[in-house]
């Protein structure tokens, strides 16, 4: 088990309790100076990025802290019969709120009422916006997904999902295909990412996708980075409502992209799953997995 997730002491006497015999490593980014090749199970999230996962030959199981599995050789893993989980559900309540809370910052003109308040100026601000009634749409309705139109739901908003396998689900006023997603996109208000990256899905959001999105629309992007093209959201912003980006392409973001300056984005460093129920979710997921 490593550092990605900080074990009590009482959780780790758990895991020992089912028969597990524990090593933990702190930092997963160094090089192992341990024998890895009798390691069975494996609790990480960036560990395959820096240490080769051949050298642990008896590996049978991965338990991944993140969301995603892009940080993990899939097909190293279905080719070793690798059962493999993520931490599927865990972050999925800090990261639909945190979409309203980007979407309410920019409506609400939040950034002009800070400054105005630094400034100790009473202007008032006539040019504010309603959730109720917007049009939203999902793209990608897993977990994540799914709780952001539970809650944007209940200010009123019309849901629709976009998604790779479409099912009939209560959260949304309707869900389609991937296919659908321009149609979708020259209707909706506010469009909220939710995607995992794959080559499918990378730079989804491209110069023509954007073109196809409303006047005065709000993107949100709490998936990956990749998913959009930086170069030509930049070029579209100006006719669109703003961006929430909470991820990006490379990571940190440097420290002259335009973003930074730009007065319709809200940028935060990858930090929109945060939040202080994480623990104790991602603590019964972990348990729940390695027990059966």
């Amino acid at each position: 088990i490593t550092g990605a997730f900080k074990y009590s002491k009482e959780q780790i006497e758990k895991l020992n309790s089912i028969g597990c015999e524990t090593v933990f490593i702190q930092d997963e980014r160094e090089k192992l100076d341990i024998d890895v090749s009798c390691i069975e199970a494996v609790i990480c999230n960036g560990l395959f990025l820096y240490n080769d996962i051949s050298k642990f030959k008896s590996l049978k199981f991965i338990q991944l802290t993140s969301a995603g599995f892009d940080r993990v050789d899939m097909q190293y893993v279905k080719k070793h019969n690798i059962e493999i989980h993520n931490a599927r559900g865990v972050y999925s309540i800090p990261m639909a709120e945190f979409a309203i809370f980007g979407v309410l910052e920019l409506y609400k003109q939040g950034k002009f009422f800070q400054q105005n308040q630094a400034e100790k100026r009473w202007e008032k601000q006539r040019n504010l916006s309603e959730l109720f009634g917007k049009q939203v749409c999902i793209a990608g309705c897993g977990n994540v997904g799914t709780e952001c139109a539970k809650r944007f739901s209940a200010f009123g908003c019309r849901i629709t999902g976009v998604d790779l396998y479409p099912r009939e689900d209560e959260n949304y006023g309707k869900m389609v295909g991937i296919e659908n997603l321009s149609e979708v996109l020259s209707k909706s208000d506010i469009v909220i990412l939710t995607l995992p990256l794959t080559k499918e899905t990378r730079h989804l959001m491209n110069e023509e996708k954007f073109s196809q999105m409303k006047d005065g629309a709000i993107l949100v992007n709490i998936a990956r980075g990749a998913i959009v093209d930086t170069e030509a959201l930049m070029r579209e912003l100006p006719r669109l409502g703003g961006a929430v980006l909470d991820v990006f392409e490379e990571e940190p973001l440097r420290e002259d992209s335009p973003l930074w300056e730009m007065e319709k984005v809200i940028v935060t460093p990858h930090n929109s799953f945060v939040g202080d129920g994480n623990a104790r979710r991602l603590a019964g997921v972990i348990y729940e997995n390695i027990r059966r």
